[in-house]
């Protein structure tokens, strides 16, 4: 990782610091900060849980999941002595006073300037709690920054969502709010505006005048796992269309920003969700489709159910896939379809952006009875990173006959060895106050609407569920959305 040296002195307290999370993510990332070089000597970390456990209890925990998911752990000990625990009841006033005792140690101990980071990564049902709770305890009453960081789900819809907000901002600013969607830390989503934005041969091209559509699918192998409890409140189409999906569709949308500044790009993004055309109940038909799991075999193995997963209902209608056409009622994008499309137990795991580029007007090399290939850019998320352009070429033959042509730029294994996990990246920005990764409230307001819309049309009429086999590319239903427009999913490109 090469960032600059923009070192910030901060308190960074992480509730919840005993889950899964905190663990598998943010220690390793808040580590390699440090190995790198990007973290400040003057940095302390309190993680907070219910646990009854001491300083070198926790630590040795810590140190435990940083040695299992970082390779090179030089400096771990160091680090470690910047890290602290405190048992904590969320709900317990006295809790807050212990830990205001302790932040304001700290601060003195490793001059931290007042710059005071609480990490919420814990069940949104806690936000509005905590937060108040920070306020009323004194703990952002402070002479440096406070920064809020949260995780998903903001809210269950629009209006859970509104009255969350409303409490979380008695105590927080919304620039000091930075409500993580990891898919933003991901580089080669961030590469989308760069691809955009830095060539000429993209930019030009950018609109309805030249594009005939765009395909974002984020697809999984895996099932719900042990998250089945989680799942049944959500599907995917909350889980992950409100926030992931819609994300990628406003950053290949959005207008140029007038500079890189973190407002100025939101401002662009918000544009654009503001800009998403909100479905009736007969269009929500016609152009969404839910899908949820049955059985079928995966790399040989045969899977169950999503019915039959564990703390899932016999008779769920939860969905565990999710397509549609997204339109956008702007000039750029009038008439070009957004095809999205997310799921579990699929035939790969893949989270890929295909642009397809309109036929040239009149084709000279026509030829019949055989199709000439769309002109495509696709770029790979995951799990090869990379930048592919398919364009057609003439045969090594005599003769006009063509064939597909493959221009690819593939992330080297040198490339990703040096690659960081998405939470490095935002805990990096957050630190550096830089919100242009993380969602506005403004950003949330119009997603929840457009996902509002079709939750509400399909809680008139029951699914039949299971409807497609797992380790395949979801419903059929699916495919038929595509096809009535005259495309096809682009299904295993690379």
């Amino acid at each position: 990782m090469n960032k600059t040296n923009n070192h910030v002195p901060a308190l960074i307290t992480i509730f919840g610091a005993t889950g899964d999370l905190s663990h598998r993510k943010l220690f390793p990332s808040l580590f390699h900060l440090y190995q790198q070089d990007n973290l400040d000597e003057r940095v302390a970390i309190i993680g907070i849980g219910r646990r009854e456990l001491t300083n070198d209890d926790f630590r040795a925990q810590v140190k435990s999941s940083i040695q299992e998911h970082v390779q090179d752990t030089k400096h771990l000990d160091k680090f470690m002595q910047h890290v602290f625990y405190q048992p904590h009841d969320v709900s317990d006033e006295a809790s807050y006073q212990k830990l205001l005792e302790l932040s304001e140690s700290l601060d003195r101990e490793f001059s931290l300037e007042g710059n005071r980071v609480f990490y919420l990564a814990m069940a949104p049902r806690f936000f509005g709690v905590v937060t108040d709770f920070l306020k009323s305890s004194g703990l952002t009453k402070t002479k440096g920054f406070k920064r809020l960081v949260i995780e998903k789900p903001f809210g269950s819809d629009l209006k859970s969502a509104e009255e969350l907000n409303e409490q979380i901002r008695r105590s927080f600013k919304e620039e000091e709010i930075f409500r993580i969607d990891h898919y933003l830390g991901k580089d080669m989503v961030q590469n989308i505006e760069v691809l955009r934005f830095s060539n000429a041969m993209f930019e030009p091209l950018w609109n309805n005048k030249y594009i005939s559509n765009i395909q974002v699918t984020s697809s999984e192998v895996l099932g719900v796992e042990d998250r089945g409890g989680y799942y049944e409140t959500s599907g995917a189409l909350k889980d992950m269309v409100q926030n992931h999906m819609l994300q990628m569709v406003a950053l290949l949308a959005m207008e140029p920003p007038i500079s890189l500044n973190s407002d100025d790009i939101r401002a662009e993004k918000v544009k654009v969700l503001k800009s998403l055309h909100v479905l009736q109940p007969d269009e929500v038909r016609n152009q969404f489709v839910r899908g949820q799991y049955d059985k079928g075999f995966i790399n040989g193995q045969e899977v169950k159910a999503y019915r039959e997963e564990d703390k899932v209902a016999a008779d769920s209608t939860t969905p565990t896939f999710v397509s549609g056409k997204v339109e956008i009622d702007n000039f750029r994008w009038a008439g070009v379809p957004f095809y999205i499309r997310t799921g579990k137990r699929m035939k790969r795991k893949s989270i890929q952006v295909v642009v397809e580029f309109k036929e040239v007007p009149m084709n000279l090399y026509y030829q019949k009875d055989k199709h000439l290939d769309s002109n495509l850019l696709v770029i790979n998320i995951q799990p090869n990173e990379g930048v592919s352009i398919h364009l057609n070429g003439k045969k090594y033959v005599q003769g006009i006959e063509t064939e597909p042509v493959q221009l690819s730029y593939a992330m080297s294994a040198q490339d990703k060895m040096n690659t960081v996990d998405a939470y490095e990246n935002l805990l990096f920005d957050v630190l550096k106050g830089d919100a242009t990764n993380f969602t506005h409230w403004e950003e949330l307001k119009s997603t929840w609407k457009f996902v509002d819309s079709i939750q509400e049309a399909w809680d008139h009429f029951e699914p039949e569920f299971p409807n497609y086999e797992s380790g395949t590319n979801g419903p059929l239903d699916s495919d038929l959305l595509l096809s009535r427009d005259g495309f096809k999913w682009w299904n295993d490109i690379q």
